[in-house]
């Protein structure tokens, strides 16, 4: 399967459809059924304690899956998250921005299946371990 939307055309996607978000997400690598996308940590996306909030782990998954399914199939803005387990394994560095690598296990006509690893820049170990679910708008004959 071929890529459908480079790194940039995701950028560009993600600027014009989710304007509210979009800065906070950079997409780094993109290849046949995986990607990699860096959320820029800020001081919004910190708890008490100075740790990054588990929401925020959780919307840079929900992006990675989300971008890694757009790459393959092209822009459709309707696929929705249909289901999405999360484990958070350790404490993400706070100061760290977080990286976030996706590989597609399944990308049907109206379901795909993707797992994510998220680590903190500069970390081996991940911080945290997702699995979700989305389903795939029809197309419109």
């Amino acid at each position: 399967m071929d890529v459908k939307m480079s790194k940039e055309e995701l950028g560009a996607f993600l600027d014009a459809q989710f304007e509210q978000v979009a800065k906070d997400f950079v997409v780094e690598e993109v290849r046949p059924m995986e990607i990699r996308v860096r959320k820029l940590v800020q001081t919004k996306h910190l708890r008490p304690g100075g740790t990054v909030s588990g929401p925020s782990m959780f919307a840079l998954a929900d992006v990675c899956v989300y971008l890694a399914i757009l790459a393959m199939i092209g822009p459709k803005a309707l696929a929705v998250t249909t289901n999405c387990s999360i484990d958070f394994m350790r404490k993400p560095v706070a100061q760290a921005d977080l990286i976030a690598e996706c590989r597609l296990h399944k990308l049907g006509k109206v379901l795909a299946v993707g797992d994510v690893l998220i680590r903190s820049e500069g970390q081996e170990a991940p911080v945290a371990r997702a699995t979700l679910t989305y389903s795939i708008p029809p197309e419109r004959g």
